[in-house]
């Protein structure tokens, strides 16, 4: 059975997630904090976690960057901001996917399948070391790309792009985060290196180029 940690500060919110999630067959467990969420992670290994932003004590945001430090849990973080700035700190930190209140539990559930599917093929990728995503297929035993059949010519950085974007396909990465675990550094909004690198990329991924999309004002994300 799935376990999944809903951490809100509002009962009817949990209340609510918690009789769909049982529904959809998930063991549940809730908290009313950040603090609490963290502690519980430490106790306890979870598939996913639905936390909302504004929680007393440790707010979501802090408390989902204290998690990903010791467990990759994906996270889906619910808020009453929906702002572009708001989602793009979130993805900043390490948030899977950002659901604005008011929303719907069913589609709200939808998203967890979808989160949790691609955690589910991301796990038996790794064990192979092969990733497909439509004709693209990533070795990454041998560092090499295919497209439909054909190897592709990528640099190291290209590889490591492409390689980053597929692995994390449907997700939303900010430039910034990009920069940083490519490159190894921070970017302050000048450096256009990331859109240099993917336009280079897409030129090499032939009827794939569109499958990288640009978020504007945000970042990348790779949908097949």
């Amino acid at each position: 059975m799935p376990k999944i940690l809903i951490a809100d500060d509002e009962p009817n919110i949990v209340t609510l997630i918690s009789r769909y999630a049982q529904r959809e067959g998930f063991d549940v467990t809730s908290v009313s904090d950040g603090r609490q969420a963290v502690e519980a992670c430490k106790k306890e290994d979870f598939d996913i976690i639905i936390m909302d932003v504004m929680m007393p004590d440790t707010d979501g945001f802090t408390a989902c960057k204290k998690i990903k430090e010791f467990r990759d849990i994906p996270v889906i973080m619910l808020s009453a901001r929906g702002t572009e700035f708001d989602k793009l700190f979130g993805f900043e930190v390490g948030v899977d996917d950002y659901v604005t209140k008011p929303f719907s539990p069913m589609e709200l559930m939808a998203r967890v399948k979808v989160i949790l599917s691609h955690s589910s093929k991301a796990a038996s990728e790794t064990e192979s070391g092969i990733i497909s995503a439509g004709g693209i297929v990533i070795d990454t035993f041998g560092m090499s790309v295919s497209i439909n059949g054909e190897k592709a010519e990528l640099t190291a950085k290209e590889y490591a792009v492409l390689l980053l974007l597929i692995q994390n396909r449907g997700v939303v990465l900010s430039r910034d985060r990009i920069l940083n675990e490519v490159w190894g550094y921070d970017s302050f909004g000048v450096d256009r290196t990331v859109d240099w690198q993917i336009k280079l990329l897409r030129s090499k991924l032939g009827e794939y180029r569109d499958c990288i999309r640009t978020i504007r004002g945000v970042g990348y994300k790779f949908e097949a």
